[in-house]
């Protein structure tokens, strides 16, 4: 089902789409821990070729379910012309959902290793003017339970090559590696792949100027769970406070509004998975099963996360994750960050594949709503019609709005009504060339290829073409020049021709063939949203 698209993942990594080495040279930089020697490269019609630095340590080999600490230095100069490992993966079982993630996430599968803490930096060869450029720090997704800094798709490359900006991409710690669920650890020890994501943007801070970067200018950006991160990071700096970037961009995900069956919090207590684990290692009768799970090899903890699906997930320190994020939005005490948002029209396509039972679906969902609500929901996706041929497209639909679009609203608007420049768009484009199954539409990280410009070199449209020109220039417009926006108005500040209200504030991008942006209302894509806006403001 799947062989297309391994098809154009080899011929991404084969094509001119990627940079190729564009002559011996070897840029030098010398950064707070020693120098690096890196490569350089080349894209068709680019003014300037690209440095790139890849596998620059950030931090020292981690000890297992310990903080990250800065690397020692060096003496000699470091060749950081390869990417290093990426960190643990965790991937799900059973193999029909698995060969799904691994192929869009995993293909093709690096080294993994518990060294890992490790970051790239792109920047263009050109001379850097006035105090430096803009840099955009991306966090990649994963449901942070896998995923790596390296991954083909995130080559900022073209940001460097056409929009004279730097590019960093980092590895953070996942599942049991990145967020040990141990009661024997104090909370914030229990995320540590957050704590590896500060570092990184300490590091940047201390050395991006060596690359011809402004530490001022630092965007960060990210999706799916980069972009939970990303919102991890904005509502955990207080108002008066001054975080080590100005601006962020949050593609396809956050952690404010996502109502689940307990009342704020969008990630259960992941302790039982711990002992779940623990016994599988039989390290239950050790007066310390954190050292126990310590010493056990690194491979053995893998195949056993992974076959029992065991779920580790962040743990509300207040200091790397904000206990009622929604609320430090509304109240307006978080940091003054502008922020550019939004979401892809057919998030859950690929995610929520094989799921056929509406009723099931919903009791999952809402099961402790009144009947009424189910009902009215119901009613808003009527199975059988244009728009939702079957109980698949209707869940795909429902999940697509409570999990991506909802929550983005709210983020959105509430953003705003802090005080604080809010930006949203919709991304509404699939190309042949990127699909994984027939029919899979906008799905969840679609956008990242048109972005990053790394869609895979057979069978491009001219739309396809422009559209990555448009996205990568807006995104890198909003890194330069936070406070003047992406390109059109901000969210509350738009009016209606028709008189309604003042919501003509949604970048649509891509729909209709289209390779720009096109402003819409808030009504055209946010129309049932108040059906699920009880359930997701539960976070409160």
């Amino acid at each position: 089902m799947h062989s297309s698209f391994m098809a154009t993942v080899l011929a991404v990594l084969l094509s001119g789409v990627n940079p190729t080495l564009a002559n011996p040279q070897t840029p030098t930089v010398t950064i707070d821990a020693g120098v690096i020697v890196g490569t350089t490269t080349s894209l068709p019609r680019a003014a300037t070729s690209v440095n790139q630095f890849l596998g620059v340590p950030f931090g020292a080999p981690p000890k297992r379910f310990s903080t990250p600490q800065k690397p020692q230095s060096w003496s000699q100069p470091l060749n950081t012309t390869a990417l290093k490992p990426a960190c643990i993966q965790q991937f799900k079982y059973p193999e029909a959902y698995r060969n799904v993630t691994q192929e869009i996430f995993n293909t093709p599968a690096p080294e993994e290793s518990e060294d890992c803490l490790y970051l790239n930096v792109l920047a263009p060869a050109a001379p850097a003017s006035g105090k430096g450029r803009a840099v955009l720090f991306w966090i990649y997704g994963g449901a942070l339970q896998f995923g790596h800094g390296g991954h083909y798709a995130y080559d900022g490359s073209a940001f460097a090559a056409h929009e004279d900006v730097i590019v960093v991409t980092i590895n953070y710690r996942t599942n049991v590696f990145g967020f040990p669920s141990s009661p024997e650890l104090p909370l914030q020890g229990r995320n540590l792949g957050f704590l590896d994501q500060r570092l990184a943007l300490d590091w940047v801070q201390r050395n991006i100027h060596a690359f011809g970067g402004d530490a001022a200018k630092v965007t960060i950006f990210g999706e799916s769970a980069g972009s939970w991160s990303v919102d991890a990071l904005l509502t955990s700096f207080p108002k008066a406070s001054h975080p080590p970037f100005r601006a962020a961009i949050m593609q396809s995900g956050q952690i404010s509004y996502r109502g689940n069956p307990s009342p704020g919090k969008l990630w259960p207590d992941a302790t039982p998975a711990w002992y779940t684990l623990a016994a599988a290692l039989n390290c239950t009768d050790h007066q310390s099963n954190l050292t126990c799970i310590s010493e056990a090899p690194t491979a053995t903890i893998k195949d056993i996360i992974e076959r029992q699906y065991l779920s580790f997930t962040p743990a509300y320190d207040n200091v790397t994750l904000n206990a009622n994020a929604a609320h430090a939005r509304t109240s307006g005490n978080i940091a003054n960050i502008p922020i550019l948002s939004g979401t892809d029209a057919q998030e859950e396509r690929f995610i929520i594949l094989g799921q056929n039972n509406v009723s099931a679906y919903l009791n999952g969902v809402i099961g402790d709503q009144p009947p009424e609500v189910r009902a009215a929901i119901k009613a808003a996706y009527p199975v059988g019609g244009s728009e939702f041929p079957t109980a698949f497209d209707a869940i795909a639909q429902m999940e697509t709005e409570v999990s991506f679009h909802c929550g983005a609203a709210l983020l959105a608007n509430d953003t705003a009504t802090a005080g604080i420049p809010s930006w949203r768009y919709y991304f509404n484009a699939s190309f042949p060339n990127t699909q994984t199954f027939p029919g899979e539409g906008v799905y969840h990280s679609s956008e990242i290829y048109i972005v990053f410009g790394t869609y895979p070199a057979v069978n491009v449209t001219a739309q396809e073409y422009a559209l990555h020109n448009y996205m990568r220039s807006v995104w890198a417009q909003f890194a330069k020049g936070p406070n003047a926006g992406p390109g059109w108005n901000a969210v509350g500040t738009g009016s209606s021709y028709f008189g309604g209200a003042a919501d003509l504030d949604v970048g649509l991008i891509g729909s209709d063939g289209g390779s720009g942006v096109k402003v819409i209302r808030q009504s055209d894509v946010d129309s049932r949203c108040g059906l699920w806006a009880p359930i997701l403001k539960r976070t409160f």
